[in-house]
This record gives structure tokens, C-alpha cells and sequence, in this order.
């Protein structure tokens, strides 16, 4: 099974290869917060960029981890790519960005980032 999404323009898409998720974490770090990010965390080589690699920004803060990406044009994130606490790299996938998903079902794993 595979689920895509894309930003908000579609210039920037992207696909998981797996079942969709039926949960999401939702930190409170300043960025997610601000963002209202809904993230599912996959291997990396769970995910594939299909368009619009290079139309993609990176913004990077704290300990520099997670390489957040998003869209030059309409400043969405969709993902961000990083190296989980074990060294796997992953992909974090912005669950608000895959149409398919039906948001309000998941089930919300709040995580405290703003003590990390």
C-alpha cells in the first residue's frame, strides 16, 4: 500500500510506501506549535520525493536533527527528514498534507518537545 501528499500548491509532492497511519504525534516545540504539525515518522526508505526536490527549502534549529523542508513557493512543510534517537535515518511526514487521511480519526500521541 502507498499514500501521497503533496504542499499546498503542489509543486512539491511526495509517496510512503506502507499502510497509512492511524496515529500522529503532535509536539509542542515552538516549531510544530506554530506550524500545527501532525508528523508520522517512517524509514527512510519508506518515502520517496516524486516532485519538487529542488523547489525545497531546509530550516534547521535546536540540536539540528530533523531537516525540515518546504515549499519555496507556498511555504508549506509537507516533511522533514532526520536521524531518529537509535541513528536510523527516517522521514517525518506532515499527516496534514496527505489528502487520503481523515485527521480526525487518528489517534493524537502529544509529545513534549518543548523540554527536549
Amino acid at each position: 500500500m502507498t499514500y501521497a501528499g503533496s504542499c499546498h500548491c503542489g509543486a512539491v509532492t511526495f509517496e510512503v510506501e506502507g499502510d497509512a497511519p492511524t496515529t500522529a504525534m503532535s509536539c509542542n516545540c515552538s516549531h510544530c506549535r506554530r506550524k500545527g504539525l501532525l508528523l508520522d515518522f517512517v524509514p527512510i526508505d519508506q518515502f520517496r520525493v516524486t516532485a519538487g526536490e529542488e523547489v525545497t527549502s531546509e530550516w534547521l534549529f535546536n540540536k539540528h536533527n530533523i531537516e525540515h523542508r518546504f515549499c519555496e513557493t507556498c511555504g508549506c512543510q509537507p516533511f522533514a527528514t532526520g536521524t531518529g534517537p537509535g541513528g536510523a535515518r527516517m522521514a517525518a511526514i506532515n499527516l496534514r498534507c496527505v489528502p487520503s487521511i481523515d485527521l480526525d480519526t487518528l489517534t493524537l500521541k502529544k509529545i513534549d518537545g518543548a523540554s527536549f
